[in-house]
């Protein structure tokens, strides 16, 4: 079973920061939406992991995050694993979000998450969310 920990960044405008996933062959879930974060490594807290994977991926040294939920993953992912959510704030504008993995960033707002394809079950994590934060 792998452990998997991701933030949902929000902004000051209540958006969702998200990044739209690479398109090679043999990834999971390409050109889908997903959240930033990734697999904890061995040795590794879900905290430690997360503050790791947003250096790797944004270039930002995370401080201040809450955990909202722990999901157990059995199926509709790539393989089983358990995922811990957090929920962070980002004020930057777009254009100053360096993406070093993924295709490409991406803010949204409540009215257009629904819509978006996202990756495993992050809709469903993403919802749940904004549900517990109308």
């Amino acid at each position: 079973m792998r452990t998997i920990a991701q933030i949902i960044f929000e902004n000051e405008n209540g958006e969702l920061l998200l990044y739209l996933r690479d398109n090679k062959p043999g990834i999971p879930f390409p050109l889908h939406w997903d959240l930033i974060g990734g697999h904890v490594e061995e040795g590794e807290t879900p905290e430690q992991a997360l503050v790791r994977e947003v250096k790797e991926e944004l270039d930002i040294d995370l401080k201040e995050f809450k955990f909202f939920r722990k999901y157990d993953c059995f199926d509709g992912d790539a393989y089983p694993n358990i995922k811990y959510i957090y929920t962070g704030n980002i004020n930057l504008p777009i254009d100053q979000i360096t993406l070093l993995e993924g295709d490409h960033p991406g803010f949204f707002g409540r009215d257009k998450i629904p819509q978006l394809k996202f990756a495993n079950i992050l809709k469903r994590i993403v919802m749940d969310y904004l549900k517990e934060n109308e």
